[in-house]
């Protein structure tokens, strides 16, 4: 298997545990805590892709 889908996985899962000390409750409208669930998630993939792009890129 290739190992850029290790370091995908890895830096997603740190940039998630990065994004979770963040409060987007208060960001976004009250009673939204599915949304700014959505964000996490999409913003952490986000974050993991790129990243990654500067570790391969820097190796």
């Amino acid at each position: 298997m290739d190992y850029r889908i290790y370091i995908y996985l890895i830096t997603s899962l740190f940039a998630a545990f990065g994004l979770s000390g963040i409060n987007f409750d208060k960001i976004l409208k009250k009673n939204r805590y599915f949304e700014s669930r959505i964000l996490v998630v999409l913003l952490s993939l986000a974050l993991g892709y790129l990243v990654t792009q500067f570790i391969l890129e820097f190796l």
